[in-house]
């Protein structure tokens, strides 16, 4: 069976992507602090606990992967923060940083030599603001623009192995990635992605036929829409 990694496993995105995985006849290593093997009651499902924010956390975990013979890579963990520049403390950017896309380039390192020796799969999934500019998410952005590049380079550097690399860029998809902040998507079925679209996509470049590859794997709503609320938990300033 192979082995697949998948990063934010505990909810939205990325435990939508461990569940297609399963269905898929896939191993799933699933890692964020509080998954637990109930999360899916699965007998090929393996749970690593971990705060991909925290450097030494993520390098144990790095070590512990190695010993693995990786299929599949998918980094969906990630987290954003929608301020002014100037009302951001040094540690939501620092763990922003970090979890976005410092955590992607090191658990890459640690599996890119199964990954390029299998003819695998590293699927990152990014954002729309990867390749957009908006206000109010300078550090956001960046980071998810330096996951973009460092996908799009390392596609160019791997060329000449089997290993498949791709971005997914979804726009607002309806997840907790909202709980703690102001906005959050529509209620409204075309003005929004579900967290099943972007698993959707994951099942589509994985049969794709191996010598074709979605670099760029961009998904938006059909209409545009965004609901405000009101947080229960202060946002970091």
């Amino acid at each position: 069976m192979q082995v697949a990694v998948v990063t934010g496993a505990s909810s939205g995105i990325g435990k939508a992507i461990c569940e297609r995985l399963l269905s898929l006849k896939y191993e799933v290593i699933g890692i964020s602090r509080t998954v637990t093997t109930e999360h899916f009651n699965h007998t090929a499902f393996r749970a690593i606990q971990a705060d991909l924010s925290n450097e030494k956390e993520t390098l144990k975990v790095c070590k512990s992967i190695k010993k693995e013979n990786i299929f599949i890579l998918i980094n969906a963990a990630g987290f954003g923060r929608f301020e002014p520049h100037e009302e951001l403390n040094a540690t939501t950017i620092t763990d922003m940083t970090f979890l976005n896309l410092t955590a992607p380039m090191l658990l890459t390192n640690a599996t890119l030599r199964d990954l390029k020796k299998n003819d695998g799969y590293l699927i990152n999934i990014n954002s729309i603001e990867a390749i957009r500019a908006s206000k109010f998410a300078g550090v956001y952005s960046a980071t998810k623009a330096g996951l973009k590049a460092f996908s799009d380079s390392l596609f160019e550097e791997t060329r000449k192995s089997g290993l498949s690399i791709t971005n997914i860029n979804p726009d607002m998809t309806e997840s907790s990635f909202y709980d703690e902040l102001r906005f959050k998507t529509s209620e409204k079925e075309d003005e929004k992605l579900l967290c099943a679209d972007i698993a959707d996509a994951v099942e589509h470049i994985l049969n794709m036929r191996k010598g074709a590859v979605v670099s760029d794997y961009t998904i938006r709503s059909l209409k545009f829409g965004i609901s405000k609320q009101i947080t229960k938990t202060k946002l970091s300033t």
